[in-house]
């Protein structure tokens, strides 16, 4: 490594390793482990119910036994995930992972049509779904297009009465939804089927998150048992993790931040997470003095929602040792709050669905404030030129790359998209994040902006292009195009500059456009805000000006 690049080296965690050898074994073989130590214990709560390391094993190999001998799911097929955080989830992920198979999960926000594409792209012939989302899914279980489902009720799981508000999805009782090729969780369990043998290793593909870039298309990102591995590891090297640790579990676990540090980690170190499927201050502060939560990764939203509740002074957070997270940055009053509230400092992280989570992590006994830290274990990060990718200089901003054993294998089946994300250098292959920084003299790296065109709407990514292209498809859009507004909640939210077609216009408002939108994508995605304009700007070559109207927003 460069001189240049091993800069960090002088504010690096004490008895923490530069590199670190990792397991050659599965991700799956991480709960073998745990479960065979710590069977008795607690590896999941939800609302107040628990579920043993042993269970968790037991139920994942009936799942995986179904999976392999009922749909037929064989060693490298790509699985779907379609739930919200849950003791199912859990089960169902390492299920997938006990059969050989590669986990795809999806936002459970997701749409019909949305799902469609993921299904096409990815070639799934199975999905594991919840449900209360169970309409979305249900038109591709219909045409066919997924050969096998099996449907989960939450409810099953939670028998146990809490006085906790408990959200609607997970007091419903399991419904009687049944078709061809259909199977209720249930019964996919009751079978009791043993899988085969497991036979995958650190090379073969794990899971598939997907990502999107300028095209708008989500693309699937390739990650083995050895990158996904990797920061499940590093993570406990990095704070020094105990299998005493008690973690709060509530970002998304379909996103590679939740699933890493909420699910993956803690399932290595036998740790406990107190899950919650979805944000609610009123129940993660009285959890986290129930239970004597003591790691929660988050991202600052969260902190920021949670302190300004009325309830905040009684709640005891006194247990808490250390919050980490990114998505963005923790403003500075908010972080000096926490310190006083609970004596801990924030560590701030930075990562992408690439990356699988962390690339950059902030030293915990040296933090930079609103900083994304220094560069992983094992991991060799520098700011190029984006233009000749030649490393910049200590200040001077540029495109953030990064290589390093949690760096993903390429987008799948999308060669010339993974062709145009790597270069090599120094014998390494580095893959280009697209985000734009500055790295100062002690080797923190700091965001500037994005290279890659990119909505950050509460931690959630948002791709202009694809909301572009449902925008198309409303009947009185002639053209649109989706920029960044800032918004005092959400830090970013999605605006949509429009032209209407000549007949629609003065008969058709925001509201209408907004309202059409609820019902072709996500809810994230829709637009928040809408502009008429009678025409965008334009290049020479005819290109819509995004750039320009994102710098016009901006200025405002």
């Amino acid at each position: 490594m460069a001189e240049a690049t091993m800069r960090h080296y002088a504010v690096w965690p004490r008895e923490v390793p530069h590199d670190l050898d990792l397991p050659q074994t599965s991700v799956w073989y991480n709960l073998e482990v745990s479960a065979t130590r710590y069977a008795g214990k607690d590896a999941f709560i939800c609302y107040d119910n628990a579920m043993t390391y042993a269970t968790l094993r037991s139920e994942a190999e009936a799942v995986a036994g179904f999976l392999q001998k009922r749909c037929g799911v064989a060693k490298g097929d790509r699985v779907l995930l379609f739930m919200q955080n849950s003791l199912q989830f859990v089960i169902a992920y390492y299920a997938i992972l006990r059969a050989d198979a590669v986990v795809v999960p999806l936002n459970p926000m997701n749409l019909t049509d949305e799902l469609r594409h993921y299904v096409k792209d990815c070639g799934a012939k199975v999905a594991l779904v919840a449900q209360e989302l169970w309409p979305q899914a249900a038109p591709l279980a219909a045409d066919g297009t997924l050969a096998h489902s099996i449907v989960a009720a939450y409810a099953d799981y939670l028998p146990k009465p809490t006085d906790l508000k408990v959200p609607d999805a997970f007091k419903l009782p399991r419904q009687p939804i049944a078709g061809p090729n259909i199977t209720l969780w249930s019964d996919a369990v009751g079978q009791r089927l043993a899988p085969g043998p497991h036979t995958v290793g650190p090379d073969d593909l794990a899971v598939m998150p997907y990502t999107s870039g300028t095209t708008g298309q989500p693309k699937g990102c390739m990650h083995t048992h050895r990158t996904v591995m990797s920061t499940a590891v590093f993570s406990s090297e990095w704070f020094k993790i105990s299998h005493e640790v008690k973690y709060l579990g509530v970002l998304p676990y379909f996103h590679v931040t939740g699933m890493q540090n909420s699910m993956n980690t803690p399932i290595f170190n036998g740790g406990t997470v107190i899950l919650l499927p979805r944000w609610d201050r009123e129940v993660a502060g009285p959890l986290i003095a129930r239970y004597g939560v003591q790691a929660w990764t988050l991202i600052p939203t969260m902190v920021v929602d949670l302190l300004a509740s009325p309830n905040a002074a009684s709640w005891d957070l006194s247990s808490l040792q250390r919050m980490s997270g990114g998505g963005a940055a923790m403003p500075e009053a908010i972080a000096t709050k926490l310190k006083e509230l609970c004596g801990i400092s924030f560590v701030e992280g930075y990562g992408l669905t690439e990356t699988m989570a962390p690339s950059h992590v902030n030293p915990p006994d040296r933090p930079k404030k609103q900083c994304l830290g220094i560069p992983f274990i094992g991991t060799d990060s520098r700011v190029v030129d984006p233009g000749t990718l030649e490393e910049l200089p200590v200040g001077e901003v540029g495109e953030i790359v990064s290589a390093g054993p949690q760096i993903f294998l390429g987008y799948w089946g999308k060669p010339e998209a993974t062709a145009e994300a790597f270069f090599e250098r120094d014998g390494k292959r580095f893959f280009r994040t697209g985000d734009l920084g500055r790295v100062d003299e002690e080797g923190y790296f700091f965001l500037v902006d994005r290279l890659k065109r990119m909505i950050n709407a509460h931690g959630l990514k948002v791709w202009p292009a694809e909301v572009e292209s449902l925008l198309y498809g409303h009947p009185d859009v002639q053209e649109a195009c989706v920029i960044a507004a800032k918004d005092a909640t959400r830090g970013e939210t999605v605006k949509a500059v429009v032209v209407l077609k000549p007949a629609s216009k003065g008969k058709v408002d925001g509201e209408a456009i907004t309202a059409w939108a609820r019902e072709k994508m996500a809810a994230y995605k829709v637009p928040r805000v809408v502009e008429f304009v009678d025409a965008l700007p334009r290049s020479a070559t005819g290109k819509i000006l995004w750039r320009a109207l994102q710098e016009r927003e901006n200025a405002k």
